[in-house]
This record gives structure tokens, sequence and C-alpha cells, in this order.
């Protein structure tokens, strides 16, 4: 997008006390407005682009099993695309993390575009810190529509308090997953929150630990969602508990011993 001037986002989005309490409590929060319309705008138009040339999912979804169908999915947009990078690396939501946490620093764990086609399926139950061989429950995920989004389209789905549990064993996200968590939130009685709506702009934030899901996009439209995970400063490499942590701990974290800061070149403190 050749003589594009981009927002500039490191401008501070104030967190209170009780968005800090209400995060810590429930293990998810959702703040309004964090980008403008004239912001997303832009942004959106870079992150689409990206998804459509780096999206390796060409199957029709009836070949696909229940991961596949749930949404296109495409990672660290930023390593491949300096304009990306700009959203990414936004101090205004590095801060926010650290905020909600209540820690000093975060570093970057990786991005991730999730984008649910029109009639895509349901995202099954699961904890996203399944996949990540880090030693500490101090990490957070920025979830954020690109679009103004309804609860038809598969809006994020959370059981409040679920991330007291912590890990809950090898489930990745599966029928399987979905079965057995299922479950779980419905013995320990847990409260179900999810948005009505969602403007492009607003975000959600949830624990690594909280259990969510998202239903099926029943809608005529494209769910595009970006999200960015963080870990605080000082987390240091955990022993993989499954193949999919070793994957990440090769990919994400530059195959870092156990022991290691998370802080390869790949994990930069983004609000310091």
């Amino acid at each position: 997008m050749a003589g594009l001037t981009f927002p500039d986002l490191s401008s501070m989005y104030q967190i209170n006390a009780q968005q800090q309490s209400d995060y810590q409590q429930n293990g998810h929060i959702l703040l309004h407005n964090i980008v403008n319309t004239e912001e997303i705008e832009i942004y959106r138009h870079l992150i689409h682009h990206g998804v459509e040339r780096f999206n390796t999912e060409f199957r029709d979804m009836s070949e696909r099993d229940t991961y596949g169908k749930a949404f296109l999915q495409v990672m660290n947009l930023w390593e491949v695309d300096d304009d990306i990078k700009k959203f990414t690396f936004a101090k205004r939501f590095a801060q926010i993390a650290a905020d909600l946490m209540g820690v000093e620093k975060v570093r970057l764990y990786h991005d991730q575009a999730l984008f649910k086609e029109a009639g895509g399926g349901h995202t099954p139950w699961h904890q996203d810190q399944y996949y990540w061989p880090i030693d500490t429950s101090n990490t957070i995920t920025m979830w954020m529509p690109l679009i103004d989004i309804s609860e038809e389209m598969g809006m994020l789905t959370f059981a409040s308090g679920s991330h007291e549990l912590g890990f809950l064993g090898n489930l990745a996200i599966s029928d399987k997953s979905d079965d057995v968590l299922k479950n779980i939130v419905e013995e320990k009685g847990y409260p179900i929150v999810r948005a009505s709506s969602m403007k492009a702009g607003d975000a959600t934030f949830h624990a690594g630990w909280t259990l969510h899901h998202a239903p099926g996009n029943n809608s005529s439209k494209m769910r595009e969602v970006m999200t960015i995970i963080f870990v605080a400063d000082g987390a240091k490499v955990a022993e993989p508990k499954n193949s999919h942590q070793e994957a990440d701990r090769q990919r994400w974290i530059k195959g870092l011993p156990v022991g290691s800061l998370v802080a390869s070149e790949l994990n930069p403190i983004l609000n310091g």
C-alpha cells in the first residue's frame, strides 16, 4: 500500500483497577474501541491481503476435519510484512496486556490471523496454553475483529473463571477436546459468556488457560479476526508436555533450551 501513512498505535488505552480485577477473576474481558474506525480499516486491508497471500488451506470444506473447518489460520504475518508488523508490535496492545495481567513488561509469542469462512464450522472448546511450552500462567491473547461481527458469525465464548484450573491434559483442539472440556465446564458450573456483537477495533483478552470456544459462522460473510499472544517478561521455556509444545518451542522460541528465558529474536519486549 505504497504512499499510505499507517496509524501510530503507540498511544495508551487506559485500563482501570476494576477492569484489571474483572480480567483476573474471570480470565477474560471485552474492551471497546481499542482501535478507531480509521485505524482498523487501514490495518484490516493489510491483514486481509496477508491472509490471501499466505493461507495454505485450499481444500473444500467437506474434505476438512473439525479443526480445518473452524478457521483459516495464518501465523506470524509480522515476519513477512513490515506494515503488519506495525500492528502486531503496537505498544497500545502490549500495554493493555501487561496492565490486565499486572506485570511490568510483556513479550510477543506470536500473532495469528483467524478467518472463519461463511459456513465455517465451530471451534471446539480448548485451552490456548496447551500448545505453549512456557512456565508461567501470565499469558494472554488479544482477539480483535477487523470488521463488525455479530453472534451468528462465530463469537468467541468463554467459561468465566475456568483459567483457575490450569493445565487439563493433552487435549489439542478437536472433537475430543470439545467433549471433555464441555463436560468440565458443565460440571463446574462456570458461567458461559459471549458478546452479542463486536465492532471492528474492539477486542477480547483472555488468559492462556481460559476455556473457550466459538460457534460456526452462520452468516454469509467471512469473520475476520487478528490475534496477538503475549507472555510476561521473565517467563522461561518449560519442558514440552506434547508434540505440539515441542513444535512451538522450535518455531516460536527458536528452539531455545528448557530453562531459558522466552526471549528469542521472535519474542521482543513490546511495551518497553
